[in-house]
């Protein structure tokens, strides 16, 4: 689990350099990745999870909804999971948020930003 979590703390590094750059490299970046030609384990969805939220707990500064849901799309598909990031927006009162899907269900937030939020982009 260390070693998830560390990966997990290089990747939030290496999305804050995308974006210090330029955000759509960021966004470009996700979206090339693909998914590895292995099958996951019975719990690398709930592993991966849990070690980007305890990343952000040592990472140097505040993380949000998309880079956390970034990174931990990356490392799911680098993991052998078909993940989807999801972008959503809310137009009243005006809000948006991203999260992570495997399956069509959401795995590293709360399910119910699928019933008050559209989706913008699916990444």
């Amino acid at each position: 689990m260390t070693r998830l979590v560390c990966s997990a703390l290089w990747r939030l590094l290496f999305y804050d350099l995308l974006c210090w750059m330029r955000f759509s490299k960021a966004y470009q970046f996700v979206r090339r990745c693909q998914r590895a030609h292995r099958s996951p384990r019975a719990n690398t969805v709930d592993c991966v999870v849990w070690a980007v939220e305890e990343a952000t707990v040592w990472y140097y500064k505040n993380t949000y909804c998309l880079q956390r849901s970034a990174v931990c799309t990356w490392m799911l598909r680098r993991h052998g999971v078909a993940a989807d990031l999801i972008i959503g927006f809310r137009p009243l009162p005006m809000d948006s948020h991203a999260w992570v899907e495997v399956d069509g269900a959401i795995v590293n937030d709360r399910p119910q930003y699928q019933k008050f939020f559209r989706v913008l982009d699916k990444l």
